[in-house]
């Protein structure tokens, strides 16, 4: 349920509710607003609504009929922003992950990282750790991936993401990186999320290769649950009978899960579709549709990729990509930065 405050509530009171939902055997996430301070009260406890409802301070108890509900706009209505030093994914501008699928060397990560920082990139997207469909290919680099990764980061000045495949992996890759991917595959291993919801650094949770809206919300229910309100949603295409595209990107669920939640969502036009080809008009249409940002896969020589080579940009289409992006975001309100302005501390 959520219980919803008074305007002008005291802290007294708030705690007051708080205390006594947890007695009824809730766990209780608290989100303040503008206005008035909202209590999203879940678990398996049965409190009493009316009893809850009588209570000084309260406005109104209101029982959320989604199975899914910290994720909620009935929770929170306003959009939640997830902030990365000073990256706001969820505010006026669509902010943009680049970089390579995998961590090959030294120079390809490098050369890549300043091209699209060069573009207007605000983070650093690439693998250490790489979940593939067979255990003979490339598999990532590992933590020489992720100190490659860091190194040329810091020397452009962008935040990290990288993904975490395995609940081993966690305190490491949190050393080097400033937002956790999960990827598809992962989406349903409620062990990883569960973890990550103990952790305080953001998680950028992709879609399952065949998940509903639901399923991939009620994943990041679990993160939510554990305490981690930095939760941005990516949309990367799903299996479907289509075998033209490796990837069915479906633009449609950025402005269904824009309705129903409150949290950022990305969109992923390169597994969208599979095709280096398809990235920039599917890339297009998802700021279109109203995404808060694009993860998209950059390589110096994609031809040579020792992974996701047929979906990898070069560096001058990204850069021209960029620029047909920023013609389209403020015809929604929205904007794109021309260069990556100077950060710092970044991996700290």
């Amino acid at each position: 349920m959520v219980v919803v405050m008074q305007e002008g509530a005291s802290e007294a009171q708030i705690e007051g509710v708080v205390k006594r939902l947890v007695e009824m055997g809730m766990d209780v996430h608290r989100s303040t607003g503008v206005e008035r301070t909202v209590l999203g009260a879940v678990g398996q406890g049965r409190p009493d609504a009316t009893l809850i409802e009588m209570m000084d301070g309260v406005d109104e108890v209101v029982r959320i009929s989604s199975p899914y509900k910290l994720a909620s706009r009935t929770f929170k209505a306003e959009p939640t922003v997830v902030t990365v030093g000073d990256i706001r994914i969820g505010g006026d501008e669509v902010i943009v992950m680049a970089g390579p699928c995998s961590a090959e060397n030294e120079q390809q990560v490098r050369s890549t990282a300043a091209a699209v920082r060069r573009a207007g990139a605000k983070i650093l997207r690439g693998g250490a750790f790489k979940p593939r469909s067979s255990p003979y290919a490339f598999q990532g680099l590992g933590e020489e991936g992720l100190r490659l990764l860091r190194d040329a980061a810091n020397a452009e000045n962008l935040a990290l993401v990288s993904e975490v495949m395995d609940i081993s992996q966690i305190d490491l890759i949190e050393r080097y990186c400033d937002i956790f991917q999960v990827g598809a595959r992962n989406m349903q291993n409620f062990t990883l999320l569960r973890e990550l919801g103990h952790r305080r650094k953001p998680v950028l949770l992709k879609r399952g290769i065949s998940a509903t809206i639901e399923e991939w919300l009620l994943s990041s229910e679990y993160i939510l649950s554990g305490g981690n309100t930095d939760v941005i949603l990516c949309e990367r295409g799903i299996r479907t009978f289509e075998t033209a595209t490796r990837n069915t990107f479906d633009v449609s669920a950025i402005a269904m899960v824009k309705k129903l939640s409150h949290l950022p969502v990305v969109a992923d036009p390169s597994h969208g579709a599979g095709r280096r080809d398809m990235v920039a008009p599917l890339a297009r249409a998802a700021v279109a549709a109203g995404a808060d940002g694009l993860i998209v896969e950059v390589h110096c020589d994609p031809d040579h990729a020792l992974s996701d080579g047929a979906q990898s940009m070069f560096p001058a289409q990204f850069d021209r990509l960029m620029a047909e992006l920023r013609i389209i975001a403020p015809a929604i309100g929205r904007s794109i930065c021309l260069e990556s302005a100077p950060r710092r501390g970044w991996g700290k």
